[in-house]
């Protein structure tokens, strides 16, 4: 199962934090502060082509896996970091199983906007991207009878006289199988017509129908769990069809294409007043260009026993980091408070001021 783009995760284990086949290290940023949740904890930023993973340098343990499909906005942000005082920080708002969380992070290197650079470069080639990971329904992709290509597609077969089985009559089409995803459309009308990445295949068979023998695809339930009949004929073809789109779904499920490709530029020598953060120069993002640096060696993970993090990992953290986010989007009434003699928004069921306060850094 995909999670590393879909997924926000706290104190990760040194295997989460790996890369998974198809996930390249894109750049990694030595000196950097969580600001929002580790003010004056020294750490570091790693840039993926699906993820962003923090984690301290003085306690390895304490980390973060922010997915890009689960950021909903990027934009920058006046803080006051610890480490630098007064400065501009990014700050990337997500959401993940229904509930918010915001970080905050900070470069603790001066004059330099690699930071923002690098994370939104990245972010916007992902969103560009988005036809390698996800069905596309009616969309626009085939112009005169021909497939719209992908940087990194390859066209393997073309089979004509398919007919696909959602309606009672049928629609007879044409697939197109590449090395990255099935395409079919109608003959009579090129915008009917769907875009299936292997990546949201579940299964392909063949079976029976009430149309004869016919080639079943199912997508996975984070597509919408379709269930795809198409039919051709004769019955020799069919079973070639399926053999070749088999294969080459077992190919891509061991070495999956994501589409996102960035080439990392020198520093900008602009100071951040300068940076239109809503409009990245283009030479920070050139997807569909060059090849994204693969060696893990960059990646230099950090020693760690992962015995030793599950026994020394409380729940503690995980309520404040859930609590911090959620009370900035869904603001609480005011109660007073004897044990402060204030007025403090009210606590949710199961917070109490001591807990909070425990686990607060001194």
């Amino acid at each position: 199962m995909l999670w590393e783009d879909r997924d926000v995760r706290f104190d990760i284990t040194p295997q989460q934090m790996k890369m998974r086949s198809g996930e390249n290290v894109i750049d990694k940023l030595d000196a950097i502060e969580d600001t929002k949740g580790n003010s004056g904890d020294r750490g570091r930023l790693i840039i993926t082509n699906l993820r962003l993973i923090w984690h301290s340098q003085s306690m390895p343990r304490v980390s973060l896996s922010v997915g890009f499909n689960c950021i909903i906005n990027i934009t920058t942000k006046t803080v006051n970091s610890k480490l630098r005082g007064l400065t501009e920080a990014l700050y990337i708002l997500t959401k993940a199983n229904n509930t918010r969380f915001e970080f905050i992070f900070t470069n603790l290197v001066p004059g330099t906007p690699r930071l923002f650079t690098s994370v939104m470069g990245v972010y916007k080639a992902y969103n560009s991207s988005k036809m390698y990971r996800e069905l596309k329904l009616r969309g626009a992709i085939i112009q005169s009878k021909q497939l719209r290509i992908l940087p990194q597609e390859q066209i393997f077969s073309r089979v004509n006289g398919v007919w696909n089985l959602s309606s009672d009559q049928g629609n007879l089409g044409t697939f197109v199988i590449t090395n990255v995803r099935l395409v079919w459309f109608a003959n009579m009308n090129e915008l009917f017509n769907i875009s299936l990445p292997y990546l949201q295949i579940a299964s392909v068979k063949v079976r029976e129908s009430k149309f004869g023998m016919a080639l079943v695809v199912e997508s996975s339930e984070a597509s919408g769990g379709y269930v795809l009949g198409f039919r051709i004929d004769p019955v020799e073809k069919l079973h070639e069809v399926h053999k070749e789109i088999s294969a080459l779904y077992t190919v891509y499920s061991q070495c999956p294409v994501f589409g996102v490709e960035f080439i990392l530029q020198d520093k900008d020598p602009r100071g951040l007043e300068d940076m239109n953060m809503n409009n990245v120069p283009r030479a920070f993002l050139l997807a569909g260009a060059g090849q994204p640096q693969t060696d893990e060696d960059r990646l230099d993970l950090p020693e760690m026993d992962e015995e030793e993090i599950d026994e020394s990992v409380s729940d503690a953290g995980d309520v404040l980091a859930a609590y911090l986010a959620d009370g900035h989007h869904n603001d609480l009434e005011p109660v007073f408070s004897a044990e402060l003699g204030l007025a403090v928004e009210k606590l949710k069921d199961g917070y109490t001021l001591q807990t909070l306060w425990e686990v607060i850094p001194s």
